[in-house]
């Protein structure tokens, strides 16, 4: 019999089986993209623009493609390709983000600032955080990956649940990084478990009824085979239901709980040593006014208000030494967040364009309060609005801001009340140590006028009213120097001094009474142009209920003479004057007085010589007493300092047992001096000390080396460590400080004369010094 002709499968046919097929084939390479692109869903949600979004579906999109495309070439050539196609979609996805940002540079140096920066500045990112270059970065990189390695896990080696791993990992870390940051995202969890599901119930490749395992079995074995199955199956559902039970309690009960937020792990940008109190730049500046720091070209606004002042920097915290900003900065992108403003605030746009000239640092100048900065990229405080340039200023930096100025209803300030409470202890505090003439000047100041508005006024008139402006008044705003500069004699210096000291008296006088105050540094140009150092300024700000920062001018008006300050205020002398009542006067006796014995009579008391001799040796006693005494008082104080306490209060001890001796050789370390610049004046001090000494002709111990001398510089490192770091001192780091300080201390004691050494070992004052 010949062959019949063979079958031809129509062409109909084949292609409804090809699109059968692919109908298989599609739910799990579509159940992953959806997967991966809702990590993107969720952590958008924290963005200030839906690009993320879209890059990171992008990305899941890409990625499963690639896998599907390539599942026929053996699986060691999938890795590079996707990686390939990651490189390719990376660069396209950085370069939309810095044209989105508006960031300069070319794509290459945009590419290296983000691969250096892109996880710090993610987690230290404002919420909302813009889409720029280093924020996109790692979320479309880790969309890729988990978007490759779960098509390679579910398609190549068939293991769809175990592929659903990456996208659930991403999806997890999205929601950490989110935190509480946002609303729960239920919508998003709800749809992951629903397309993870129908992933898993949609049909595989394979047609036709799956084979029986246990086909071609004795029916003894099928038997048991099947058997073990069930057992199995059935074990596997109560360790199912088990942990279900076990679990659910737990899984619901942290419903209500608020995520931990992963920012508070990493530290935000920071301002330098140099920019945590600009307040000092003040008087460098007043020396300096022709230098040039700023150019600024206004675009639009400020037509009504006049110049606007440009704002540098907002100090809130002051310790009785040192005003500083104590902000934390956040990155941020080119859009800041916007507060609303004071009801009845007058509000203008003001958009200047600013270049930097011999500026330095890091803070970034603008008009109160930026809402908008294109051509740098800024940290933001939303709590001052200020900025700051992670990388530092630099001369030709161009930016360009936009702020909205803010005016108060002048009518409402006279009614305006103060807030109070723990929102704004920050601003009310005041550091131990007011002198007594500052706060009696407070309290007078405060008793005549009742009203916040009238006190903060009252405060500002006095100021200008009784003080002078002069460029070369030294540097200091500490407790010391703000009593000096109110209280001190014209013809030594006192009752005058720069804005800095106009400012910082201001605002403690304020706090003194009972208002919230803080120091503000900035410039006031008279217009468009150059910004010069003359134009620096500092001023003072109270806040009212309402109303918000209402800025105030202490500062003298022009040519005019101040007033003595004792016509309106003497400060009461710490001791109470003596007694006015004049003393009774004796009156005259009818009897005249009896003469005084004569000297050498039977029953007249020892003699003169025994008295004088008597009184000359009780006098010694009395002063070896007192100087024994003293010596082991001073002995007593120095134990305590370096032996007792914890490891950083033993380092700050030493610290203070330089600073007497310095006090002792008759050269005091002012209070407003830093540790380095304490350790420069102990150095030279023993320099000049030794010079001298040997110019006497001296020889002996003056002539070893001093330990002190060499290592100053290691006890005020120490000393920063302490204060700086606290807790990370050890106690050998605190006997080694103890040495260092003792070794300075006796250097300086010996290159002086026997007398002076016996004045030192007991002079009272570093029993009486404040410490």
């Amino acid at each position: 019999m010949g062959r019949g002709p063979p079958v031809v499968t129509p062409p109909r046919a084949d292609a409804a089986g090809r699109v059968a097929r692919l109908l298989r084939a599609t739910p799990v390479p579509a159940a992953l993209v959806v997967l991966v692109a809702l990590s993107g869903v969720v952590l958008g949600r924290v963005y200030a623009d839906p690009l993320l979004t879209r890059l990171m579906a992008g990305a899941a999109a890409g990625s499963v493609l690639v896998g599907v495309a390539a599942r026929r070439l053996p699986s060691w050539l999938v890795a590079p390709l996707s990686v390939a196609a990651l490189a390719g979609w990376t660069l396209l996805s950085l370069r939309l983000a810095a044209a989105h940002a508006a960031l300069p540079g070319g794509l290459g140096e945009v590419t290296a600032d983000a691969a250096r920066n892109a996880i710090p500045r993610l987690l230290t990112a404002m919420i909302p955080v813009e889409p720029a270059p280093d924020t996109v970065l790692v979320p479309v990189v880790a969309a890729w990956l988990a978007g490759l390695t779960a098509a390679e896990v579910a398609l190549r080696a068939g293991r769809v649940l175990l592929g659903y791993l990456p996208p659930a990992l991403l999806y997890a870390g999205a929601l950490y990084v989110v935190g509480p940051n946002a609303d729960p995202a239920i919508g998003p969890t709800v749809l992951f478990a629903g397309v993870a599901a129908a992933g898993l119930a949609a049909p595989g490749r394979r047609s036709g009824p799956a084979p029986d395992p246990v086909a071609g079995l004795t029916p003894a074995v099928r038997a048991a085979v099947r058997l073990r199955l069930v057992a199995a199956s059935a074990a596997g559902l109560a360790v199912v239901v088990a942990l279900a039970a076990l679990l659910a309690p737990v899984v619901a009960a942290q419903v209500d709980e608020r995520p931990v937020d992963p920012r508070r792990y990493v530290e935000p940008p920071r301002v330098e040593s140099l920019d945590e109190n600009p307040l000092i730049r003040i008087s460098g500046w007043a020396l300096n006014p022709d230098q040039r720091l700023l150019d600024v070209r206004t675009v639009a606004g400020a037509g009504d208000g006049g110049p606007p002042r440009i704002r540098l920097a907002v100090l809130s915290d002051y310790d009785g030494v040192t005003w500083r900003v104590g902000a934390t900065y956040r990155n941020a992108g080119r859009i800041l967040p916007a507060t609303e403003p004071a009801p009845g605030a007058a509000t203008d746009e003001v958009r200047q364009e600013i270049t930097v000239g011999d500026l330095t640092g890091r803070l970034l100048p603008a008009v109160p309060t930026p809402r908008e900065v294109t051509g740098a990229r800024v940290a933001y405080d939303p709590a001052t609005g200020t900025l700051i340039r992670p990388e530092g200023l630099a001369p030709g930096l161009r930016y360009e801001v936009s702020s909205v100025r803010e005016r108060p209803d002048a009518n409402l300030l006279s009614t305006a009340n103060v807030p109070a409470g723990d929102e704004v202890a920050r601003v009310l505090r005041v550091a131990d140590g007011a002198p007594e003439p500052l706060r009696r000047l407070a309290t007078q100041l405060a008793e005549s006028n009742g009203a916040p508005y009238a006190r903060a006024d009252a405060i500002a008139t006095f100021l200008a009213e009784h003080y002078r402006v002069t460029a070369d008044a030294p540097s200091g705003h500490a407790y010391p120097n703000l009593a000096f500069f109110l209280f001190g004699p014209r013809n030594s210096g006192g009752q005058r001094g720069t804005s800095e000291q106009f400012a910082a008296a201001f605002a403690v006088l304020g706090r003194l009474a009972g208002l919230p105050t803080r120091v503000v540094v900035g410039f006031e140009p008279g217009g468009d142009g150059p910004v010069r150092a003359a134009d620096a300024y500092a001023w003072p700000e109270v806040l009212f209920d309402g109303v918000g920062w209402v800025p105030f001018d202490p500062m003298p008006r022009p040519n005019s003479e101040p007033r003595p300050v004792e016509e309106d205020f003497r400060p009461q002398p710490e001791d109470p004057p003596p007694s006015e009542v004049p003393a009774p006067t004796e009156e005259p006796s009818a009897t005249p007085p009896a003469a005084a014995p004569a000297p050498g009579r039977a029953g007249d008391g020892p003699g003169t010589p025994v008295l004088v001799g008597g009184g000359v040796a009780g006098l010694l006693l009395v002063v070896g007493a007192v100087l024994a005494a003293l010596s082991v008082m001073r002995r007593r104080l120095t134990r305590s300092r370096l032996d007792a306490g914890d490891p950083g209060a033993r380092v700050a001890g030493a610290w203070r047992e330089l600073t007497d001796a310095l006090r002792l050789a008759g050269h005091p370390a002012g209070p407003d001096l830093a540790a380095a610049e304490v350790a420069e004046r102990a150095r030279r001090t023993l320099a000049e000390a030794r010079a001298a000494r040997s110019g006497q002709g001296a020889v002996g111990p003056t002539d070893r080396p001093a330990e002190g001398a060499a290592a100053v510089d290691e006890l005020a490192a120490l000393l920063n460590q302490a204060g700086f770091a606290p807790g990370s001192v050890t106690p050998e780091q605190a006997e080694r400080a103890a040495r260092l300080s003792q070794g300075f201390a006796d250097a300086l004691r010996t290159a002086r004369s026997g007398w002076g050494r016996l004045v030192w070992t007991v002079h009272p004052g570093p029993l009486r010094w404040r410490r």
